[in-house]
């Protein structure tokens, strides 16, 4: 495990404090869930692009148009 350390105003980081004891979980632990958080994000993101990027924007338009779908044009 690595540690890291990392400079917050010291407003931001009372807030942090605030946040973890609401939550009855360390300031560590909240940290580590919000860091959990943004690679989901950042992971899902990249895995939507690639897609995409493979995607038939003609074939996908013909879908929306079969199903109705109006800002398809």
């Amino acid at each position: 495990m690595s540690t890291l350390t990392i400079r917050l105003p010291d407003d931001k980081h009372n807030r942090l404090k605030a946040l973890a004891e609401s939550r009855q979980i360390s300031v560590n632990r909240l940290v580590d869930e919000l860091a959990t958080v943004a690679l989901a994000n950042f992971d899902a993101r990249n895995r939507f692009e690639a897609r995409a990027a493979k995607g038939n924007v003609k074939k996908a338009l013909s879908i929306l148009d079969r199903l109705g779908y109006e800002g398809s044009e």
